[in-house]
Formats: structure tokens, sequence, C-alpha cells
């Protein structure tokens, strides 16, 4: 088997077809400098997050075949060969409240738990983020983890807080989002992002806030600007 891992090319002697097999193979065998990380080895810990061929997957949890290419996600900052930098995910999660910051003494009954239990789910592997066009454009934007956490605790009745939450999300967050859907189809656990994001669409308008994409739209044609025009 041939395989090419940031533009350099090896080929596997052994039978193996498990990525992280792979590359575990390389390293004792072929290039014992190459970066790359895991964790759990069971697509529990997110840690192993690659692209091949171009999708974003779980290198534990992905069989490859013949001549595939290996890269590092997108959107980060590549550290060595595949590994790349995830600070950025905290700060996002911070800036997006995405925790539990106001506890209440609400009874938590299963129901409740099922809501929220998907979300939960997440392993920050940052598949969603390395698949973002938007993110692509603008740095600034939150990403569909962050966003998927938010509604987590949202959602969450220990959480008494949601205004803020709700808030913090508004700008660079929901609005921004354009629903491509490349986050759900790279989500290893099956998490509905975009769902998720419509759901916090539709909670901040039921809390007052508006669409600004709307809000400026229903600006230009007040004054008699009509941007199809153009």
């Amino acid at each position: 088997m041939n395989i090419k891992i940031c533009e350099q090319e090896y080929t596997i002697e052994d039978k193996v077809s498990n990525l992280l097999d792979i590359l575990f193979y390389i390293k004792e065998n072929k290039n014992n400098s190459l970066g790359f990380r895991s964790g759990c080895r069971s697509g529990v810990c997110g840690s192993c997050s690659v692209k091949v061929d171009g999708v974003e997957k779980l290198a534990c949890k992905t069989n490859i075949e013949d001549n595939s290419e290996i890269t590092p996600l997108n959107n980060i900052k590549v550290l060595k060969d595949l590994i790349v930098d995830f600070e950025s995910q905290n700060r996002f999660l911070t800036i997006s409240n995405s925790y539990l910051n106001n506890r209440n003494e609400n009874i938590i009954t299963s129901d409740d738990e099922n809501i929220i239990n998907i979300e939960s789910n997440c392993i920050l592997c940052n598949s969603c983020f390395s698949s973002c066009p938007i993110y692509e454009v603008n740095k600034e934007f939150k990403g569909p983890f962050a966003l998927v956490r938010a509604y987590r605790y949202i959602e969450d009745k220990k959480e008494g807080d949601i205004s803020s939450k709700i808030d913090s999300i508004q700008k660079n967050g929901i609005w921004d989002c354009t629903l491509c859907g490349n986050c759900n189809m790279v989500c290893p656990s099956k998490i509905d992002i975009k769902n998720d994001i419509m759901k916090l669409r539709n909670k901040s308008v039921q809390l007052g806030y508006n669409d600004p994409n709307l809000v400026n739209n229903d600006f230009n044609l007040d004054f008699g600007f009509n941007p199809n025009q153009f």
C-alpha cells in the first residue's frame, strides 16, 4: 500500500488498513519524527482527527485504501505534521459561555437528560471546525462545536442563566452560519449540528433577537435600495 502524508510518500509492506495503526507503523519503521496525536484509540477522545482524501476523519476509526492522502485539519494552526493547535477551541468555548455557570436547583428527569444527550457526546475533535467554510473567511466565527456546546447548556435545566448564553452567540455565531451541513457530514458523534443551530435561531427570536441579515435587508428596502439591481 502506498500512502501520502503531508506531501511525503510511504510504502506500507505490512497488511494493515487502519489509519492510526499505519501512522504508528510509519513512525516505528519509516520516519520516527512523524508527528500525530492519539489517545483512547477507540473514537472517544477525538485527538487523532485528520483529513483523509480531503474529508475529516478519526484515524483510529478509519480504514484507508491504496494511494490515500493524509493531511492535517483545516482552519487550525499546524504545530507539526498532523498535529494541530487545539487551544482555539478553548477560546471559542469561553466566549460562547459554553459551560454551566449559574447552577440552579431544578430537579432533572431522564427526559431532560435525553434532550441534551447527543450534544453531550461531542468529543471536540475539531472535524466540524475544519470542514466549516465560514471560518475560512471569518476567523472570529465561533464555529459549529462551540454553538453545539452552547445549545447543550442552554437546554440544560441546571443552567439558570440562559440569556447571557443566547446573547453571546449572536455576533459571529448562529446568524453567520450558512447551514451548509458540512459539519453534520463529518461529525463522528452523529450530532445534528445544523438542526441545533436552527433551534438556537428560533430560541433567539423568541427572546427578542433578530437576524441581522434580515434587518439590513429591511433597511435597504425602506430606503429604496434594491441589491438585486446591481
